[in-house]
């Protein structure tokens, strides 16, 4: 049986002093669906050659090297002794063949064989060629994405209030990290008049730039509602501001929600007014007698349409410190099941005084898992 090609007909050279024996050679090549061309030197054949058959009596020793350089080859000789065959076998050339007129359809398969493999070497060169390409230009675009993510993040950065400021007494101290370049997390801090202040901490669902837009909108949201505050009662602010949200984040479309605790603080009073939507953890309130989370519960902003936010307040001592913490948090805690890590950060809030010293007591990692933010706000005594 005689082994074929594809239909792709290759060109195969032969290389071998003139003779019969080259004749039988080039005969039984032709057996395959392939145009042969013989000659007795490199420079008579076409450059086109997919294949060269070389008989090791027409090369010269110092031929072999720059021959191997060439197209696919196949060596054939008379005997494994030829000191031709181990000069070819020493410049690179695997593919022998001893008495290849002898042994002709198994010169038929090695051609086949070559050929197939070279194929396949060439198709594995242009894959990875087009394949560096494509990966070149990705790496153009995500450097193109990296810098509008970093610019990104440093408006988002300028949105928040200054680190420290303090209104009637209250500072407010915070430390955000986004697990990347843009966060889902977002807080604010504002006065509203010689009274009041309002503030909120919010943890829009995922991270990256679509969440990192929901905060700006909070933003806007804020400054807008601000703008109307001698209009609005300020113990229904927090409630009112969560459902005004709650319909503008539902009319976007987008399919981001956000767990957010608002609060308006009256000054004069000391006392916390507040609404909150699906916040976890809790807030901790601190105080010179005790730690523990407050109480409160509402849905979560931006999920369900038609909802009302519950209006809560508590007294505050002259002295206190209300921490807020993104549920990232919860991730770099020790303890296995949720109750017992917010226990664990509890008992942390009880013992630290500042953000720093909370902070540096996580297990946070060389990458962070989730955003994380954390706030204080504490007074009244900072005049």
């Amino acid at each position: 049986m005689t082994t074929t090609l594809s239909d792709d007909v290759p060109v195969i050279g032969v290389l071998d002093l003139q003779g019969q024996d080259r004749e039988k050679l080039v005969g039984e090549i032709a057996r395959l669906d392939a145009r042969v061309h013989a000659a007795e030197g490199l420079a008579a054949l076409p450059e086109a050659c997919d294949l060269i058959v070389v008989h090791v009596r027409a090369v010269a020793p110092a031929d072999w090297v720059a021959l191997a350089r060439t197209s696919p080859i196949i060596v054939v000789g008379e005997s494994r002794a030829d000191v031709g065959l181990r000069q070819a076998l020493d410049a690179g050339l695997v593919d022998y063949l001893i008495e290849p007129l002898a042994h002709a359809d198994i010169l038929r398969r090695l051609i086949v064989k070559v050929l197939d493999l070279d194929r396949l070497s060439r198709a594995h060169a242009e894959s990875r060629a087009a394949l560096q390409a494509l990966n070149e230009r990705l790496e153009a675009h995500l450097e193109v994405l990296r810098e509008d993510q970093r610019a990104g993040g440093h408006v988002q950065r300028k949105l928040l209030p200054p680190p420290g400021v303090s209104y009637l007494g209250v500072r407010c101290d915070y430390w955000f990290a986004p697990s990347l370049y843009l966060s889902g997390d977002f807080l604010d801090f504002q006065r509203c008049d010689d009274r009041y202040s309002f503030f909120y901490f919010a943890d829009v669902a995922g991270h990256g730039a679509s969440s990192a837009f929901v905060t700006m909108l909070l933003k806007y949201l804020c400054n807008r509602w601000l703008s109307q505050w001698h209009t609005l009662l300020p113990e229904a602010f927090p409630s009112r501001w969560l459902g005004e949200l709650n319909h503008e984040l539902l009319e976007t479309g987008i399919g981001k929600h956000a767990t957010i605790f608002a609060g308006v603080l009256d000054h004069e009073r000391r006392f916390l007014h507040y609404a909150l939507g699906a916040q976890l953890p809790m807030p901790i309130l601190q105080t010179e007698s005790q730690t523990s989370y407050l109480g409160g519960e509402g849905p979560p902003v931006g999920l369900f349409p038609d909802v009302e936010y519950p209006i809560y307040g508590c007294p505050l001592p002259e002295s206190f410190r209300l921490w807020f913490f993104s549920d990232g948090v919860l991730e770099c805690l020790p303890e296995a099941s949720l109750d017992a890590r917010l226990k664990e950060l509890e008992r942390r809030a009880t013992r630290c005084t500042r953000v720093e010293d909370l902070k540096d007591g996580l297990a946070l990692g060389d990458q962070l898992p989730d955003d994380l933010s954390m706030m204080t706000l504490s007074g009244f005594r900072h005049d």
